[in-house]
Order: structure tokens, then C-alpha cells, then sequence
């Protein structure tokens, strides 16, 4: 069964093992909720986001372009089910929501067993998992089973029911905002379209829920965009009303299946060495070396849309175990016990780091670049101790200074000399504080 724990208060300064169980326990909460593109299942899922963060919501109302798209009618479904003759229930919605297909229209008929099997979806290779099928812009209506169970089925009639509806509604999302000391901005996405999808993506959902939370204790450069909408759709929807806003990112991430024991994963945005992609590949390559780091494509989740040409965002895309490369993947098999409270507290901590080179880079000039300035007499070497680490600590000093030129950023001096960038960052903030730096 699902793992459980208390809830803490802040989420800031906990340790991992804390924060895992937290987001864990936010995605349990969430993971029963039948989720859709529109309807009630999303509004549910940003009541219970609204007792840890800001939102605000908004309602995008049905036929409203979104560029070449059009917000669809807003889908209801109440109850659905398969009947045998003797009135036994095959299959029945309260089982499990995966158990319709996404959108699909009502139905109420008798049919035949051949007739039946036109509009049930199963898994012939995974026979005992149900698989997560959508029509989102195509009006039909479909189940989806267990294939073992479907082909146990004996020849007969058979009572559909889908107890569903659609018409003229809305399209919600949410958004939480932290205000930095610049309007510049840091976009980060997860969809909220999912029904009982753990990895896919109660994890991400919870996650970018908690990291919002901490950063509302946090003095930041930057600000800070936390969207939660429907895919595609709904991240079509927020860049057609706020084109005005796009010039302002500066970084993003998509976040989605961060809750698993796979990769780490991560896509680079459309242009390929955006900050955000080199943030990425640093943090990566100091927490999990055996990080799979790859080149953008055009087919994914919602960095497709802040990507497309005609806004080209600085936007990857951060997972575990990538889309469509887990048997998992959108299956009832993504479940409770699929996702980890360690797994999601590594994602957690990833983001975190990327977070901080956004906060702490900056390009420094040497202000003693003759030779190299006196370090003992200025006490640095004694600052930085006789441990082990001194050395280290002596040689981040060293690259500072000799690439203090300006032309090159703390980032960028982590990248030329292999130093975690937290080494970099702390010793600038020495060499700073003992007037041997200055900002470019």
C-alpha cells in the first residue's frame, strides 16, 4: 500500500529526507482525482494547491482561440460501466478512473461482445495493466481494461454505460508568482491534466507546489512563474494571453515523471545552450553522473509549445525516467507504489541547485589582474583552513581571479575548470569581501 507521513511545516531548510515525503504525501492526495484537459478534476486538483501556495486561477471559457487551437467544451463524467446479462459488473469507473477514455461521449446501449471489444482499449503486451487512452478533439466514447480480463470475456450481450457530458465551459489553470527584485523571470510548468497517473504527473504537480512554498520565504533576484495547467491546451492558453510576458523569461523548465528511480532525464530547450540548458548539465553532472542529457525534439510535453518557433523560450524539459520509456508509462502500473519519497526529494534538490546558479551567477573583474594578488596576506588561505577541502577551496580562488575578466560569468568558470559551481560562487563571495572583485 502507499506509503505515508506526516506533514511538516516549512519546507525550507529540511532535509531530503523530509521534503520527499512531504511532495509524496501531496501526490497521494491529489493521485485519486479524475483529471481531464478541462472539468472539475482540474479545479479539485487547485483547491487542494491552493492550501500550500497563491494561485491565480483563471477560466478560459469554451470556443476561445488559442492561436491555431480552440478551448474545447469542458468535459463531465459522474459513472460508467460494462454489465454482463446477469447483471455482474466487468468493469466499473469507481475501480479506476483510467477505466474510461478521457472525454468520451455519454453512451447507454446493449451490444454484442464482437461490438464491444470496437471500443475497448487493453495492453496486449502489459496484460494485466489498463492503459490511460484520451479523445480529447474527436467525438467518440471507449473504455480501457486489463487485456487479460477483456479476453476472458464470454460471447454475449453487454450493458455500456458512461454517465458523461460535455458543453460550453471552462478551461482552468493556475499560476503562483514570487516576486523577485527583478521582473525577469524563471517559468517553471508542470500539466495538471493526468488522472491517476502518479509519475505522470502527481509528482511534478507536488513538487513545483512545495518548491513554490519555499521560495515564499526567499529573497530572490529573480522572480519566480509556477504554472499548473492541462497540457498543451492550457500552456497555449496562458502564452496567448500573456505573449506580453514571454520576452521576460529568461529560464524554464517543464517538470513532469520526477518521481521515479530512472535517470535523471532532461531535454535541452529549442536553442540548445540557453542558461537554463548549461544550468542543467552542471547540476546534473556533480548530483548523477548517469544523467541521460538530450538534444530537443519537437514531440514531448509543453516545452513543444514554449519552444515553437514563434517564441523560441529558454525552456527543457526535467524528468526521471523519460516519457514513453517506462512500462509504466501511462498505465495503471504508474502508481502509488511507482513513485518514491527519496526519488522525489533527489528531483527537488536538482531544481534547487539549478535555482541557485540562476540566483548566484554574475561576472565578476579582477580588480588586482597583475599576477596573481597576495592571498595569504589577505588572510584567505587562513580562512579557508588547513581541511582537506582548502585546497579546493584555494584552487576556485585561483580560477576566479584568472577569469575575472569580465567576459566570463561563474557559471562559465565552472564549466572551463570542472569545480562545482557552489565552490566558484563561494569563493567570488571571499574574494569579493576582500575588495579583490568587482562586477563587471
Amino acid at each position: 500500500m502507499a506509503r505515508k507521513s506526516a506533514r511538516g511545516a516549512s519546507v525550507a531548510g529540511v532535509d531530503d529526507q523530509a521534503i520527499g515525503a512531504e511532495i509524496y504525501d501531496l501526490a497521494c492526495e491529489i493521485y485519486p482525482i479524475c483529471r481531464s484537459i478541462t472539468g472539475q478534476g482540474v479545479r479539485d486538483t487547485l483547491d487542494i494547491l491552493s492550501r500550500f501556495i497563491a494561485l491565480d486561477r483563471q477560466q478560459v471559457p469554451t470556443g476561445e482561440k488559442a492561436f491555431d487551437w480552440t478551448v474545447p467544451k469542458e468535459w463531465t463524467i459522474r459513472d460508467a460501466f460494462i454489465e454482463d446479462v446477469h447483471g455482474n459488473r466487468v468493469l466499473d469507473f469507481s475501480w479506476s478512473n483510467l477505466h474510461v477514455v478521457s472525454y468520451s461521449a455519454p453512451v447507454h446501449r446493449f451490444i454484442s461482445l464482437g461490438e464491444l471489444k470496437e471500443h475497448v482499449f487493453t495492453l496486449p503486451n502489459q496484460p494485466d495493466l489498463i492503459p490511460y487512452r484520451t479523445s480529447y478533439y474527436a467525438e467518440r466514447w471507449g473504455f480501457c481494461m486489463e487485456h487479460n480480463r477483456l479476453q476472458a470475456l464470454p460471447e454475449g450481450q453487454y450493458e455500456v454505460y458512461i454517465d458523461s457530458e460535455l458543453k460550453d465551459g471552462y478551461l482552468d489553470y493556475g499560476e503562483c508568482l514570487h516576486k523577485g527584485a527583478s521582473e525577469r523571470e524563471f517559468l517553471l510548468s508542470a500539466h495538471i491534466c493526468h488522472p491517476s497517473l502518479a509519475n505522470d504527473n502527481c509528482s511534478g504537480i507536488a513538487l513545483l507546489t512545495l518548491l513554490a512554498r519555499s521560495l515564499a520565504g526567499r529573497k530572490t533576484r529573480y522572480s519566480y512563474r509556477f504554472l499548473f495547467a492541462p497540457g498543451t491546451i492550457g500552456s497555449l492558453a496562458w502564452l496567448a494571453r500573456n505573449e506580453d510576458r514571454v520576452p521576460l523569461v529568461d529560464f524554464g523548465l517543464v517538470v513532469s515523471c520526477v518521481g521515479d528511480g530512472g535517470g535523471p532525464t532532461y531535454k535541452r530547450s529549442r536553442r540548445g545552450d540557453a542558461f537554463i540548458d548549461r544550468a542543467m548539465a552542471h547540476v546534473l553532472s556533480r548530483r548523477a553522473p548517469q544523467a541521460v542529457i538530450k538534444g530537443f525534439s519537437p514531440y514531448g510535453y509543453d516545452e513543444r509549445q514554449f519552444c515553437s518557433p514563434g517564441f523560441n523560450m529558454p525552456v527543457g524539459l526535467f524528468q526521471n525516467s523519460a516519457f514513453g520509456e517506462f512500462p509504466e508509462y501511462h498505465t495503471s502500473a504508474d502508481n502509488l507504489e511507482f513513485i518514491r519519497p527519496e526519488d522525489l526529494a533527489r528531483s527537488y534538490q536538482i531544481i534547487s541547485d539549478v535555482i541557485d546558479i540562476v540566483e548566484e551567477d554574475w561576472t565578476p573583474v579582477n580588480l588586482s589582474p597583475k599576477g596573481e594578488p597576495q592571498l595569504g596576506r589577505r588572510g584567505l588561505y587562513t580562512a579557508i583552513g588547513g581541511d582537506k577541502g582548502g585546497g579546493q577551496a584555494a584552487m576556485a580562488m585561483l580560477w576566479v581571479l584568472n577569469l575575472a575578466d569580465g567576459n566570463h560569468s561563474l557559471l562559465d568558470m565552472a564549466e572551463r575548470s570542472g569545480l562545482a559551481f557552489s565552490d566558484i560562487a563561494a569563493a567570488a563571495r571571499l574574494l569579493r569581501e576582500h575588495g579583490l572583485l568587482a562586477p563587471a
